[in-house]
């Protein structure tokens, strides 16, 4: 079983940074893949970033040149630096897990930028 808890989400200025973080804990050595995810009202949920258990990241179009992920092993962390937020990032923000069997998904944590 593995937990993730998200933490650094709020509300900022359209042009602003955040820094979302995700603690893992568990049988995290089982985890793949780890990944941020986004929800607005009334879409569906969507990818925003991922990064492999080597470090090979891939980004959604529409946050690559803005948005960074990164993991810290040392700290069984990932990121996400949020840079020139734009009013259609607001959403909550998921950190999900994936090993060859099954994903495990954070509570999520509300962004919400304002105009």
């Amino acid at each position: 079983q593995v937990q993730l808890v998200e933490s650094g989400g709020g509300l900022v200025q359209a042009g602003g940074s955040l820094r979302l973080s995700c603690a893992a804990s568990g049988n995290i050595f089982s985890i793949n893949f780890m990944g941020w995810y986004r929800q607005a009202p009334g879409k569906q949920r969507a990818l925003v970033a991922v990064i492999t258990s080597g470090g090979v990241t891939n980004y959604a179009d529409s946050v690559k040149g803005r948005f960074t992920i990164s993991r810290d092993n040392a700290k069984n962390t990932v990121y996400l630096q949020m840079n020139s937020l734009k009013p259609d990032d607001t959403a909550v923000y998921y950190c999900k897990g994936s090993n060859s069997r099954t994903d495990y998904w954070g509570q999520g944590t509300q962004v919400t930028v304002s105009s």
